[in-house]
């Protein structure tokens, strides 16, 4: 698998974990260890979030297992074509209100998304493609997997051994490459917006 840090070049001196970690789509379908699923769990479970609510709930499947087509099935055909081979699938959920006093929770996708973002990283250190996407069914992952009310629906993700990127289709395999971000001066400003 190809190392961001090979194709991109930070501005500043960062930790080149930041640069490695990228969405490649190409697995092998080995099946992963549930030692190493609950690893990436573990890393989820640290994220921090606003007075350590932890709203984030991972709902999961594993290649092979019972629940797979279940959750394979809320993909959109673009992503089944790739996603066929990934080790397991998850959903993202975020619990919109506080535990303790059960009043809205402004940042329940923001924490959700620093437990995805702990989750990707670890998988990159360990060797393993951790895909994100949209492309699902949102309301059929609700009612197929039992999401109460009180929580949104947030993304999916595959995780997997790298594969070979020329089993992907054509179109994939130009895909296949970390890609790279805007400036920062396109996304940090001092005060006021002003981009």
């Amino acid at each position: 698998m190809i190392k961001g840090s090979e194709r991109r070049q930070a501005d500043h001196a960062v930790t080149p974990l930041f640069l490695d970690r990228w969405s490649p789509r190409a697995m092998s379908g080995e099946e992963i260890s549930p030692e190493d699923l609950f690893i990436l769990f573990e890393a989820a479970r640290w994220a921090p979030s606003s007075m350590n609510n932890q709203p984030w709930r991972i709902l999961y499947a594993r290649r092979n297992s019972r629940q797979w087509p279940l959750f394979f099935d809320l993909l959109v055909d673009g992503n089944k074509a790739w996603c066929a081979n990934a080790a397991a699938l998850f959903v993202f959920i975020s619990q919109t209100t506080f535990d303790q006093s059960g009043q809205p929770c402004r940042t329940h996708s923001f924490d959700t998304g620093a437990a995805w973002e702990n989750l990707a990283l670890q998988g990159s250190l360990q060797g393993y493609v951790v895909h994100a996407m949209q492309g699902f069914d949102y309301e059929r992952a609700r009612s197929d997997l039992n999401i109460p009310d009180g929580f949104q629906v947030e993304a999916m993700a595959a995780v997997g051994r790298p594969g070979k990127p020329e089993e992907l289709s054509e179109a994939l395999q130009k895909r296949e490459a970390p890609n790279e971000r805007r400036a920062l001066a396109q996304t940090v400003c001092e005060g006021p917006y002003r981009f």
